[in-house]
Order: C-alpha cells, then structure tokens, then sequence
C-alpha cells in the first residue's frame, strides 16, 4: 500500500511569505513633482517653489515624511496621507545646494530628494576707504557669493593689475574673494576694484587705498628706562629739599604764633 506524503504542507508558509515579498516588492515608489529619482531644481530668489511627494503603486494608506537638510518638516495632519505638498516661499540665495527630501514613514530607505538650484549674480556693490600705514599688511575682501560661479578679477584705477610676486596674493572660495598686499609701499596708493562676471550679470566693489607715512617706533626700554630716570630726579630733589621745606613751614608756624 502506497503511503501519501505529507511534503506538501510545509510549503504553504513560505508560499505565503514569498506572496507578501511579492505585494509589498509590486513596485512601491514615491515620486517628488513627477520624478521618482533624485533630481536638481534650478529656480531663481522671490518666486515661491512647490514641492509634492506622492506614493506610487499603493493600496493602502502610507505616511509620508518631508525633511530639510537632517531637519524634520512639520506637516499638518491632512497632509501626511499618500500625498504630501511643501511650500518654499520666499525662496532665497540661502537656499541654493538645500536638500528636501520625502521618505516612506515605515520604511525611510523608499525617497526621492530634490536639490534646490537658486540662481543669482553676483551680489557686489558698493566701496570703501581703507587708510593704512607704510610697510604694513592689508587684504581687500569681496563677497564671492554668486551662482553660477562668477568669473573674477581684480583692477588698479581701471587697469588690469599685475601682480607683484611675493607682494601681491589671491585668495578665493565660494563664499569670498581677496587680494592681500604685504609690507604696502607708497606705490601702493589708488583705487582698486573687485570685478565678477557671471552669464547673470555683474558686480564690482571699489577700496581706495590710502599708504600713511610710517609713524616713528621708540623702544620701549628705552621710555621705560627715561621715565625711571625722570621719577629718580624728582625723588632725589625732593628729598635733597627736604631740609629747607621744613625750616619754611616752622617758620610760618613760629610767626603764626
């Protein structure tokens, strides 16, 4: 007699779990404004900027997550559920290279995030009067700020300057440009002037610089030791006069009395 087996039944719980891998793995997706991969956003400052998230390929209710950088947003309790808006407005020249991201609530490795490109020229104007002392140091600072990155330059009373070496050093991240000159000379006077250019537009700061006559340096051991010697004189005399100061006042005493 042939026995039935009972190989059959084990298989019904991984059948069951590989089901569930297969609902959950049909294609859950989140996408920001239509686009379900990382993406960059050029905009430009004033204008606010929209951003929806929206679960793709759900049948349930999913909770949705919005961050700013590492900082959580705060969303009001209708707008959390499958779809999810978020406002930047004003949008400004601090926001260029901020990251939003929406995330699954329950699963926060499903995301999409945004980049935000706020485009702007440079934001340099304006000038300044610097006086400074022959043969001392001195940097000109420009704000370098701008996006795209403009190109940058910098002008002796209208002309291209040259660049002294060991004198004359650039120093340029995004954030600042500057022109630092070592030990100035009489030379040195005029107005020089930061340029930038970008396919926006263009900015320029004018620094008149002024080079003082050096001031004379006394050593300092020697007015400590001028003034020691002054004080001493002053003391001996005193002293050297003592007698006679107080015959002056026994005299005013006796002719009081």
């Amino acid at each position: 007699m042939v026995q039935r087996s009972n190989l059959a039944v084990p298989f019904e719980v991984p059948v069951l779990a590989l089901c569930f891998l297969a609902c959950v793995a049909t294609g859950l997706e989140l996408s920001v404004n239509n686009h379900a991969a990382d993406f960059s956003l050029s905009t430009l400052p004033g204008p606010p900027v929209s951003l929806s998230c929206l679960v793709q390929n759900s049948s349930q209710a999913e909770e949705l997550l919005w961050y700013r950088g590492d900082g959580k947003v705060d969303l009001k309790d209708g707008n959390k559920v499958n779809i999810s808006n978020i406002c930047v407005s004003p949008v400004t020249e601090s926001d260029n290279g901020v990251t939003f991201t929406c995330k699954l609530a329950r699963d926060k490795s499903v995301r999409v995030s945004v980049i935000l490109d706020v485009q702007f020229p440079p934001q340099l104007t304006g000038e300044e009067s610097l006086q400074i002392e022959e043969e001392k140091d001195v940097t000109l600072s420009c704000n370098a700020k701008s996006n795209p990155q403009a190109q940058t330059a910098w002008y002796k009373n209208n002309n291209t300057l040259t660049l002294q070496q060991n004198r004359y050093q650039l120093y340029q991240t995004s954030e600042v440009f500057q022109l630092a000159i070592k030990k100035v000379q009489k030379s040195d006077n005029g107005t020089y002037t930061c340029m930038m250019k970008s396919s926006l537009g263009e900015g320029r700061k004018d620094f008149h610089l002024i080079v003082e006559d050096k001031k004379p340096v006394f050593p300092k051991e020697a007015v400590i030791a001028a003034v020691v010697v002054v004080t001493l004189t002053v003391l001996f005399g005193i002293v050297a006069q003592r007698d006679k100061i107080f015959k002056c006042f026994k005299r005013s005493s006796e002719t009081a009395l």
